[in-house]
């Protein structure tokens, strides 16, 4: 999904409130971490450049700059001044890709066919390491294969080897070392040396040289690919952006239709969706019903009905009738452009134990070719014949890709599989902080429990038909599921208190909610909170003590009470079993009556649950943990759960949850399936115990590598094969992630 070039976001903390623009790029040309990083460094230097972030699962990268001092223009030529491709994102690059990938595999095809050639002219030298004249191998025969061999070596230089010399030269013109500066210098020095030694005598390697190419072409080609597979998962929404509406401009006189491109929709037109189309923006239906599916943004498997009055999503698809929707929030306010854009965001942030690698890698390099300058030196006065083959193997042994090359694709195809299964990923940490946390802490009402409370009595102790609208009017005024509850329940009211002049609305979190009328202030919650004005105290009756009750209330009189109740979600003991096996410490923190919160503990199996807890409370208890040192993952919905969950080590929001949980929170269940949040779990874990394998490989490949280049152990060969497979093999770790058991109900991807 790309942001339309041009699109005016304003920064909030500006007080003269100052347009700035946001675009995102698609970039070609980038191999390694060096390459992001030479790209961030120079566009960051340009005056006018607020952030500019690039993701290296998908290449793209988001950019934020101020207009009147740069523009995208300058942007993209400064980057292509370096060496790489740039494009609005929005203008597919799919034919540039196209003859790319077929002028890569002509360059694989040209290595792979002379490699063949040349190993069938060394091996005679390898049988006969020092030709003579009267054996099978004469110095005419043996100068005669390596002349053959040498040109053969000419177009894998001068064609299949040039993407690694123009990407040197970039480097080194912008005074950066990156991975492809020693990659060419081992190629260069090894035919240059071989064709030196062609014409005056001594061992050649023309054989290595080609195959280095060959190894790290295919290599290269194979990780793109791979990538793109990881990556494809990450775009399980993208694919949902809609493309095209349906205007009606003088709906309800007239029916004729505009189409529209869908990012340039207004808030407030009417749009006709119809059977098959996706709806190409939220809105709420005034006319028609059908069903939608939302499974790509929900995880909900079953079409949802839709009749006048409900809301609808962006990306959804239309299944039955057609439906005539006002569109609400349009182009990147939608829900699922705000989904997309926090998913790219996430898989560009990478683990705290990655960052550390990634930033050194250019100085490794740098360490790397002072290595090898010393070994040379060194053998030059031990065995002069060897010393520049030594130096050689060093430079083109070493791996520092594999410290950073994988942990993209680790973390694209983490996140892209989390989405398929209704968990989406808001910051990357998200996924380091759930493999090593120690404590899960749940709310109970919407996350635990189905949400879906219901009043199953109401007493009404005025008999006041003008109480019955007013608890509709301020039940309505909150997202919370008990609100909820009870608008649904007062719901044959709403028309009488429509004209209800509420003022100074106000939402308590934890407590309830309050307005003012004719100048008294009516409040609906908590007993506590809502009877706090009594002259009196308001003491429950004892059959309704330790239960879940609200109550409205004024300052001189209780009006309501409403007795609700809950429904354990299905899968929650199973949740909190998994959780406890995997030595996991579960913890139910809830404000609701203590009798409701211990049953929902005693069937689930939490030990430590506490009732009556206030948003402070649980902030508290969250803080105590962790300076005791635990990692803490939070699990919550409703209003009261936000000052908690932006402590948390790890927040998650249930889908359906407040406005306020979601914007604090690094991950949202949008499935609301807690089997969803234990296959997340297990996902986050194996992806970064794969993140440390590669580190860890990659560490024990260049400290067991380099020392036996030094020591002379390797050819240029040996070198060339172990640093292609070094990298391939850490990319190739990624898919591993793939081979988790699904749960019962995944999300599937064409």
């Amino acid at each position: 999904m790309s942001i339309p070039p041009g699109t005016r976001i304003t920064k909030a903390a500006d007080a003269a409130q100052e347009n700035y623009l946001q675009d995102k790029l698609a970039l070609s040309g980038m191999h390694c971490a060096a390459c992001i990083q030479l790209i961030e460094f120079r566009v960051r230097q340009i005056p006018g450049i607020l952030t500019f972030v690039i993701n290296p699962a998908t290449h793209r990268a988001d950019v934020q700059w101020d207009a009147a001092q740069t523009g995208l223009s300058q942007i993209i030529q400064a980057i292509v001044q370096l060496g790489y491709g740039a494009l609005p994102a929005n203008q597919s690059p799919d034919e540039v890709e196209r003859q790319q990938n077929k002028l890569a595999i002509w360059r694989i095809f040209v290595a792979g066919f002379a490699m063949m050639q040349v190993m069938m002219y060394a091996f005679p030298a390898y049988l006969v390491p020092v030709p003579t004249a009267d054996g099978d191998l004469t110095p005419d025969l043996d100068k005669l294969l390596k002349l053959a061999s040498m040109v053969l070596a000419i177009p894998v230089v001068g064609f299949s080897a040039l993407p690694f010399f123009q990407s040197a030269w970039r480097d080194i013109k912008n005074r950066h070392i990156g991975m492809d500066v020693p990659v060419s210098l081992g190629i260069l020095l090894t035919f240059f040396a071989s064709v030196w030694a062609t014409y005056t005598g001594g061992a050649v390697y023309f054989d290595s040289a080609i195959m280095f190419v060959f190894l790290l072409l295919g290599a290269r080609w194979i990780e793109q690919k791979v990538q793109k597979r990881t990556g494809a998962a990450l775009k399980i929404l993208t694919r949902l952006q809609p493309l095209i509406a349906q205007v009606l401009p003088d709906f309800p006189r007239q029916r004729q239709v505009q189409e529209k491109d869908a990012a340039q929709l207004m808030e407030g037109e009417i749009v006709l969706v119809v059977p098959g189309a996706q709806i190409p923006a939220d809105g709420i239906v005034v006319e028609g019903c059908s069903e939608c599916d939302e499974s790509l943004m929900t995880g909900e498997s079953q079409a949802i009905p839709k009749a006048v009055g409900d809301t609808v999503i962006a990306g959804a698809v239309n299944m039955s009738g057609s439906l005539v929707v006002r569109a609400t929030q349009v182009g990147q306010q939608t829900r699922l452009a705000s989904l997309i854009g926090m998913m790219e965001r996430a898989a560009a942030e990478k683990p705290a134990i990655v960052l550390l690698a990634d930033r050194h890698a250019s100085r490794f390099l740098l360490i790397i070719m002072l290595i090898a300058i010393v070994a040379g030196m060194a053998w030059a006065s031990i065995d002069p014949s060897r010393a520049l083959w030594i130096a050689i193997s060093v430079i083109v042994v070493t791996c520092p890709c594999a410290l950073s090359l994988a942990t993209p694709g680790v973390m694209a195809a983490a996140i892209g599989l989390m989405a398929q299964h209704g968990l989406l990923v808001k910051s990357g940490k998200a996924i380091q902080g759930m493999a090593q946390a120690t404590h899960f802490v749940f709310d109970k009402t919407g996350t635990l429990t189905a949400g879906r409370m219901q009043v199953a009595a109401c007493r009404d102790l005025t008999s006041s038909v003008l109480a019955r609208q007013l608890g509709f009017r301020l039940a309505s005024e909150s997202a919370h599921p008990v609100s909820k509850a009870i608008a649904n329940y007062l719901s044959g009211w709403q028309g009488q208190g429509a004209d209800l002049k509420l003022q100074n609305v106000r939402e308590v979190a934890g407590a309830g909610i309050e307005a003012e009328l004719d100048g008294v202030i009516f409040r609906l919650g908590q007993p506590v909170y809502a009877t706090q004005a009594l002259p009196l105290p308001f003491i429950l009756p004892v059959e309704l003590i330790g239960k879940s009750v609200t109550v409205l209330a004024d300052r001189d009189q209780v009006h309501l009470i409403f007795l609700l109740d809950d429904v354990m979600r299905d899968d929650a003991p199973q949740l909190v079993q998994s959780l406890q096996k995997n030595g996991k410490q579960v913890m139910l923190l809830s404000g609701d009556a203590e009798e409701a919160v211990q049953k929902l503990a005693a069937s689930c199996g939490i030990a430590d649950a506490r009732a009556r807890m206030s948003p402070l409370d649980k902030h508290n208890v969250v803080k105590s943990l962790q300076a005791k040192g635990a990692r803490v993952v939070m699990v919550g919905d409703g209003m009261n759960d936000g000052p908690v969950l932006s402590i948390a080590d790890v927040s998650i929001a249930m889908g359906q949850g407040a406005a306020i949980s979601q914007t604090r929170s690094d991950l949202l269940l949008m499935s609301n399936r807690l089997s969803d949040l234990m296959f997340g779990l297990g996902v986050a874990e194996k992806a970064f115990r794969l993140i440390r394998e590669n580190l860890m490989w990659a560490i024990v490949y260049n400290l067991i590598a380099i020392p036996a280049a030094v020591a002379g152990w390797l050819e240029p060969w040996h070198a060339a094969l172990g640093m292609s497979l070094s990298s391939l093999l850490v990319v190739l770790n990624a898919l591993r992630l793939y081979l988790l058991p699904r749960p019962a109900f995944p999300l599937t991807v064409e």
